[in-house]
């Protein structure tokens, strides 16, 4: 068994295979989101305070933050933003970027052990985030593309997320604090995308003894009903052996087919989590009734 852990300054989350499924909420993260965009890139975190509350509210267990604004300084926006949040809540946070300088610039501002989203298998890129990863003690994800692209092969993305999990053994990064992510593509463009992700995150659980994590929402790009795809594929790869998600929390649907999920995949003892939510969910609507009832 492997165990994940990160931590904020008051709270761990551990991502482990019989450990009950991380959600990483997705919603701090202007791509897309021009509102969301304009404000980060003025200075105003009013938006992204609103989402990491709400998401902590819906069930995130960590949050993912992201300060990518085209054309702007995102190493700072990067730093304020991770101080922003942590003021907020004390969910342990993943500090997600393309750029080494934010990624260094969140984990310089970042109290606790960081998740750092992400690293892939070209040498230049791990030879620049797997230092910064080392010197703060943090955790990161490995995705399966290298210089050749994503491979459709999964035995190409295996070797990938081998080698980027012996190279960070060899930078001193215990193999525990490796993530691997599958890749997930469009079913709409590649049909065997979910069937290929689940080949993936088996292997790795069985092969490799490491957590996995991936971006699930990318499965329905461009189809109908995205929601209602992305919880049938979610609820799967529970059952397949998949830790941990970066996912819209705010969805109550893909929330209770992760629930769900857990459950049949013997990973809830005696069903306490679900019968919990259960719980939770039919209070909400009686209060949301007694409201209606008195307006």
């Amino acid at each position: 068994m492997t165990d994940t852990v990160l931590a904020s300054a008051s709270r761990e989350v551990v991502i482990g295979f019989d450990r009950p499924f991380v959600v990483i909420g997705e919603r701090i993260n202007p791509t897309g989101r021009k509102q969301l965009a304009d404000e980060i890139s003025k200075g105003d975190y009013s938006g992204v305070e609103r989402d990491a509350r709400a998401q902590v509210e819906a069930g995130a267990q960590m949050l993912d933050v992201n300060a990518g604004v085209p054309m702007a300084d995102e190493a700072t926006m990067m730093a304020d933003m991770i101080r922003r949040v942590q003021s907020l809540t004390d969910v342990p946070l993943c500090i997600d970027s393309s750029m080494v300088p934010a990624l260094a610039s969140g984990l310089e501002a970042y109290n606790g052990k960081a998740l750092v989203n992400s690293v892939t298998g070209e040498d230049e890129r791990l030879e620049s985030v797997l230092p910064l990863v080392k010197k703060h003690g943090a955790a990161v994800v490995a995705i399966c593309n290298d210089k050749g692209g994503i491979s459709q092969d999964p035995e190409v993305r295996f070797r990938v997320a081998k080698a980027i999990m012996e190279r960070a053994i060899d930078h001193g990064i215990p193999a525990s604090d490796v993530i691997i992510d599958p890749l997930v593509m469009p079913v709409g463009a590649v049909n065997d995308s979910g069937r290929v992700v689940m080949t993936l995150v088996r292997r790795v659980r069985e092969e490799l003894k490491l957590n996995t994590i991936c971006g699930a929402s990318n499965v329905s790009y461009g189809l109908p009903d995205r929601i209602g795809l992305n919880a049938a594929f979610l609820s799967m790869l529970v059952g397949a052996g998949l830790t941990s998600a970066i996912v819209n929390p705010l969805h109550g649907e893909v929330m209770t087919a992760i629930a769900g999920g857990e459950v049949l995949a013997g990973i809830d003892p005696r069903c306490k989590r679900w019968m919990k939510r259960y719980r939770a969910l039919a209070k909400a609507a009686e209060a949301r009734e007694q409201e209606s009832k008195v307006a």
